[in-house]
């Protein structure tokens, strides 16, 4: 019988909003958001204490609206309060199986979530809630890979993972390029330098500054969460040299 034990006390899960679309184009996919939540659920249940960020891609990206000529900072923001959405609605579907959640916006927007205050967060965190990092950093130019770091390091996580369409860190795109080769371990230093976009360089450094371990692994496995915290999953760790 598989060790459902977990490796890892404190974690952050970053998803990206597009995760949430599913087979669709646009929004959240009941189905997707639900899933998750019920493996985020399972590894609660472990006694693992929880963080995460959720990208707002699925709806709003201001990058790419800039350069459509929307003002950067502007669209920037807007995708800020996507995350919200993104985060509101995980929330629901972890309280709505039992899950006690909390929402914490780097922006103020207390009518519908908490500012985010770090001694706060930690704390939600030790009592065994959910914890969903919203708006980024709040400041522009930043992105939520970037906010997933910074939140990971400053909540004194152990790990922080980060679920994508693929197994891991691979040397090339292995939708497009089939002799690409996955990396079960490679180093920060060697991902900024390959350039293989796992995230961007921002979110690397500081991860590889502050010796955070990475774990990159298929969010479509269904599954795959838990057997990654409990030691058992495929995935590429990447560490500091």
């Amino acid at each position: 019988m598989p060790d459902t034990r977990p490796v890892y006390k404190r974690i952050l899960l970053k998803l990206s909003g597009e995760a949430l679309m599913g087979d669709g184009d646009f929004g959240i996919d009941p189905a997707v958001i639900q899933r998750v939540a019920a493996e985020v659920a399972q590894l609660n249940r472990l006694g693992v204490e929880i963080g995460m960020v959720i990208g707002g891609g699925n709806l709003f990206r201001g990058a790419g609206l800039a350069e459509g000529g929307m003002d950067r900072v502007t669209g920037d923001h807007m995708g800020m309060l996507a995350t919200v959405m993104n985060s509101l609605a995980m929330q629901d579907s972890l309280e709505r199986i039992g899950v006690f959640a909390r929402v914490m916006s780097a922006v103020r927007i207390n009518q519908v979530c908490e500012d985010y205050i770090r001694r706060r967060a930690i704390r939600h965190l030790e009592k065994g809630r959910v914890v969903i990092f919203a708006a980024g950093t709040g400041n522009p130019f930043f992105t939520t890979d970037s906010a997933a770091s910074l939140r990971a390091i400053e909540i004194n996580a152990d790990v922080m993972l980060k679920a994508t369409k693929v197994d891991g860190i691979y040397s090339a795109d292995p939708m497009k390029d089939p002799t690409a080769v996955r990396y079960d371990t490679i180093t920060y230093d060697d991902a900024i330098a390959r350039k293989l976009q796992v995230m961007d360089t921002t979110a690397l450094v500081m991860c590889r500054e502050h010796a955070m371990p990475l774990k990159v692994f298929n969010l479509n496995t269904h599954g795959e969460i838990v057997r990654i915290v409990t030691g058992q999953g495929v995935c590429t760790t990447v560490v500091r040299g």
